[in-house]
C-alpha cells in the first residue's frame, strides 16, 4: 500500500485547488478519512481472514463500489460539513477511489479488487513505481520505510505540490 501520507495528499490537492465555502476544511477532514478508510481492512488479519480473500486486505474496501457506497454515506452529512450534496459525493468518492488507484501503482502485494463484486481479480497498473509501504506503524520507521517515503515523495507528494501550484496560478490568473 501507499502510506496514509500519500493517500491524504489527494483530498488535500482537491481542497487546495477548489477551496471555497462549499469545499471547506470540514469537508477536507471527511474526505481525508475517506482516502484512508480502505486500509481499515487490515483488521481482517486479526480475524484470520487471509490477504487473498475478497474480505481481506486490498479486497472489497479497495473497490469502486465501496467508494460509491462510502460517498453515498457521506451525503448524510452534507449539512454538517456546510456543503452541497453533489460536492460532498464527488469530493469523497474521488478521495476514496484514489486509494486503490495509488495502491495499484505500488510494487508489492497482490493487487486490489478494484472491480469487486463483479470480479474478485486483483489488479495493478503496468507502471508501478511506488515502493509498497509496510503494514504497521512500527515497520514504517525502518530503512525500508524511508525508501517508501522517498518513493512517495517523488511519485505522489511532489506531483501533488505541482498540481497545487498550477491550481494557484490558474486561480490567480482567472480571478483578476
Amino acid at each position: 500500500m501507499a502510506s496514509a501520507f500519500s493517500h491524504i495528499a489527494i483530498p488535500a490537492v482537491l481542497y487546495a485547488n477548489f477551496k471555497n465555502q462549499a469545499v471547506n476544511f470540514k469537508l477536507l477532514l471527511m474526505a481525508s478519512i475517506c482516502s484512508v478508510i480502505p486500509d481499515a481492512d487490515v483488521i481482517a488479519f486479526k480475524f484470520g481472514i487471509s490477504y487473498q480473500s475478497q474480505w481481506g486486505h486490498r479486497g472489497f474496501t479497495h473497490s469502486i463500489v465501496f467508494a460509491v457506497v462510502l460517498a453515498c454515506i457521506c451525503l448524510l452529512f452534507y449539512r454538517r460539513v456546510n456543503s452541497r450534496p453533489w460536492i460532498v459525493f464527488w469530493f469523497c468518492f474521488i478521495s476514496c477511489v484514489s486509494h486503490p488507484l495509488l495502491d495499484m501503482m505500488t510494487n508489492g502485494g497482490l493487487g486490489v479488487a478494484l472491480y469487486w463484486p463483479f470480479s474478485e481479480e486483483r489488479v495493478f497498473f503496468s507502471f508501478r513505481p511506488i515502493q509498497v509501504s509496510p503494514i504497521g506503524v512500527g515497520r514504517f520507521f525502518t530503512e525500508n520505510g524511508f525508501k517508501v517515503m522517498a518513493s512517495e515523495l517523488m511519485w505522489v507528494l511532489m506531483p501533488s505540490l505541482l498540481w497545487v501550484a498550477i491550481g494557484a496560478g490558474l486561480r490567480r490568473k482567472y480571478s483578476k
